[in-house]
């Protein structure tokens, strides 16, 4: 079929960079796993080789069809939907997570997921490599930002692997990586909203000092043991859950 523009679309076809990603996912039979964004079933048929069931959520209707034509409802459950109009919440804890994700709303979707940390067992995704580098980025580096500290405070995550343009069809204009995300088995110790808030409002002002950036009392950060002259790329995820405490209170 051809790719549609206005989805994302970009099929990965590459059979060597199949089997790493279904490698590096190894599913059991049993496994309750959703691939998300299946597109054309290249990820699709490899992952149901090694699982007795799959689900697997596609926006475009006319995939999702061939997909459903292709396979058994009783081994494939497809769901014609918007990714973030799906529960995720309904599937049993310890469910696991796959996709080669559209490039033009990865961050968005990632942003999303997050909030099911504590139900899922791993994510693996393709995403474009710059979004994977900011993932796993130190702070205190260019690459790290709100979407660095976001996933940071959930999950423990590992770049896994390049991938070129030719994988794809139509080959995409920048490169790409597969990442494996795990969740920390210690919870994220402050109000999920108020912590994201604070992030979000941190980084769109990432150029100033914290002091201008989040504008809390001066005796505040004496408190928290950080000074208010550094900016918001310098904090560890750790200071912005102290912070996120300390406006609770």
């Amino acid at each position: 079929m051809k790719p549609r523009k206005r989805f994302g679309q970009h099929f990965l076809h590459d059979p060597v960079v199949l089997k790493r990603i279904v490698d590096a996912v190894n599913p059991a039979r049993d496994d309750c796993v959703v691939e998300i964004g299946p597109g054309e079933g290249a990820l699709t048929r490899p992952l149901l080789e090694r699982l007795d069931r799959l689900t697997a959520v596609e926006i475009d209707r006319d995939l999702a069809a061939a997909l459903s034509n292709e396979f058994p409802g009783s081994r494939l459950v497809l769901v014609n939907a918007d990714v973030f109009d799906h529960d995720f919440s309904a599937y049993p804890a310890g469910f696991r997570i796959v996709g080669n994700l559209p490039y033009n709303i990865s961050t968005p979707i990632l942003f999303h997921l997050a909030r099911y940390a504590d139900r899922v067992r791993d994510l693996h995704f393709m995403l474009q490599k710059e979004v994977v580098d900011r993932m796993v980025a130190r702070h205190s580096t260019p690459d790290y930002g709100r979407l660095s500290v976001t996933l940071q405070v959930r999950f423990a995550m590992e770049k896994l692997f390049n991938v070129g343009p030719g994988a794809f069809r139509p080959p995409p204009k920048v490169e790409s990586a597969v990442v494996r995300l795990v969740p920390l088995k210690e919870k994220l110790q402050c109000d999920q909203a108020l912590f994201e808030k604070i992030v979000r409002e941190a980084f769109s002002a990432r150029r100033k000092t914290l002091r201008n950036a989040l504008p809390l009392a001066a005796h505040d950060y004496e408190e928290l043991g950080i000074d208010p002259q550094l900016r918001p790329e310098n904090l560890s995820p750790a200071d912005y859950v102290r912070i996120t405490q300390a406006c609770a209170r």
